[in-house]
């Protein structure tokens, strides 16, 4: 526990303190001493609430673009079947993994995350190297999820423009260029515009819920290429568009577990919340019921009108939701005004995305996990932002978009790096807890009990690791050099070089983040 002590002297109590009826400028009196049981000074301001922490979750699902992104996954998997029951099992899975991970974060509410969380959770012999791993396993999902957000909206907006140019072929470096003007966008709005994004993550869910009833009742209406029966709308099932064949289904899950691949990555606004052992569990929890829900909405009428499946299979860039869009609408402005709406939503998912991300790299940084963690864990007074991490997260995210010059399918396999990187960093804390008996989650404020937790806890390791290994597969067989899945080989190519970082350097300086009970009911 000296490790606390350490963090008491470098000033645990802040100079913009002022304790005059209970509050300070980062936050509570009470908030200011849990933040310092825990080991760590505050340095973040904390201006959210419960609700822009859930509106913030659910602007990172972004589900018209999380699961209309990467839906050709889905029209390959079989169509409706897949999209309609393949949403509502993810749904059930990923909330497991949301409860689990609600525990942890409101027995250990940092911006730290499942690195933190292992650290705590596991025997002295072997925690700091355990959370080393969970740590830059997190920090490359996280990077690698937002890149994949930032190029997927350069990749929508390509397909749109085929709406009106049927013979448009999209050049890799318009791409970059599109994906770069994105970054660059989203970094100036998240390193200058702190006060504002808890305001633009609501602005984000009203407008996603406007937009998933405009697209519901224009797609309901038009219906250009006819409306299915009920049994075909739900129904309907072609396993021989994969190779995979009955296999196919799993396949056809992937959009799915995209979208709500993310849930935990608001863990790491915990230190910019007030009363983080409630307010943050709640908005993990109720992220993927309340996205979920309003995801039917958007999913059935596309299941109802859906065009023929071998068209969709030859969409521009891969994006089947623009084409399907004009499709359905029977013009290119019909298909550009829906495309438009989630184009909208994807920078909105861009902006609250990367401010998560930006988070778990300064997190890191402060513990000394990285090189050059001192200029990486700097904070900017003025705009109150970690502005460092933020220029380091948008400077991995450009140069790895670099890749798509030499192959793009080296490139897509980030997509799906993002969310085995994201899966694994989640499954580390929450097995190391089931070994231990569920002792610590067991007393804290925000806790599922000891055997409905036990239950729950299985089964999201369980969808974990089959998660990383349906993200390891290719969409479509024969496989082919184009065709192929490189995430597995892309995601030991990162571990490969932290381990080597770990070996050179790390292990002489990182001695993993302050050690501590955590806080319980009676903290």
């Amino acid at each position: 526990m000296g490790s606390i002590e350490e963090k008491r002297s470098q000033g645990a109590t802040p100079p913009t303190a002022d304790f005059e009826n209970g509050h300070t400028q980062l936050g509570t009196v009470h908030d200011v001493h849990n933040l310092t049981l825990l080991g760590y000074k505050p340095e973040l301001r904390r201006n959210r609430s419960m609700f822009t922490l859930l509106f913030q979750s659910l602007a990172i699902a972004a589900v018209p673009y999380g699961f209309g992104g990467p839906l050709i996954s889905a029209i390959y998997g079989g169509g409706q079947l897949p999209m309609f029951l393949g949403w509502v099992i993810v749904l059930i899975l990923s909330e497991c993994i949301a409860l689990s991970l609600s525990e942890l974060a409101s027995r250990y509410p940092t911006s730290a995350g499942p690195y933190y969380w292992s650290f705590q959770l596991a025997s002295p012999k072997y925690r700091t190297v355990l959370s080393f791993i969970t740590g830059w396993t997190w920090l490359i999902g996280n990077w690698t999820i937002t890149l994949s957000v930032n190029f997927g909206f350069a990749s929508m907006l390509a397909a749109t423009v085929a709406l009106f140019e049927p013979d448009f072929a999209v050049e890799a470096w318009q791409l970059l260029l599109i994906f770069y003007a994105v970054c660059l966008l989203t970094f100036l709005l998240v390193a200058f515009g702190n006060k504002m994004l808890p305001m633009v993550d609501t602005i984000c869910a009203i407008f996603t819920a406007i937009s998933i009833v405009v697209t519901c009742i224009y797609v309901s209406v038009k219906a250009d290429v006819g409306r299915h029966l009920p049994s075909y709308t739900l129904g309907n099932y072609d396993t021989s568009l994969s190779g995979w064949g009955g296999f196919s289904f799993w396949i056809g899950i992937l959009p799915s577990a995209y979208t709500f691949s993310a849930i935990g990555m608001i863990s790491s606004m915990a230190e910019e919340c007030g009363d983080p052992t409630v307010k943050l569990p709640n908005a993990i929890s109720l992220c993927v019921p309340v996205g979920g829900i309003a995801g039917l909405f958007f999913i059935i009428p596309l299941c109802a009108t859906l065009p023929d499946l071998t068209e969709i299979l030859g969409a521009p860039v891969g994006q089947a939701l623009p084409y399907i869009f004009g499709r359905v609408t029977g013009s290119p402005g019909g298909g550009l005004a829906l495309t438009l709406l989630v184009l909208i939503i994807t920078i909105f998912c861009s902006i609250s995305i990367t401010v998560a991300a930006s988070r778990c790299t300064w997190a890191f940084a402060r513990d000394n996990a990285i090189p050059l963690a001192r200029l990486w864990s700097k904070i900017d007074e003025r705009h109150g932002t970690p502005i460092w991490a933020l220029a380091l997260t948008t400077l991995i995210e450009m140069l790895l978009g670099l890749i798509n010059l030499g192959s793009s399918s080296a490139f897509l396999a980030f997509v799906s790096v993002g969310v085995i990187s994201l899966a694994v960093s989640y499954g580390i804390p929450i097995a190391i807890s089931l070994l231990h008996y569920r002792k610590e989650v067991n007393s804290a404020k925000w806790t599922m009990g000891r055997y409905l937790g036990l239950g729950v806890n299985l089964l999201a390791l369980a969808w974990i690791a089959f998660e990383v290994v349906l993200f390891s597969m290719p969409t479509a067989l024969p496989v082919t050099e184009v065709s192929m899945n490189y995430a597995i080989v892309v995601f030991f190519g990162f571990m490969a070089l932290s381990a080597v970082w770990y070996g050179v350097y790390a292990r002489k300086v990182y001695r993993g983040p302050p050690e501590s009970d955590g806080l319980t009911v009676e903290s």
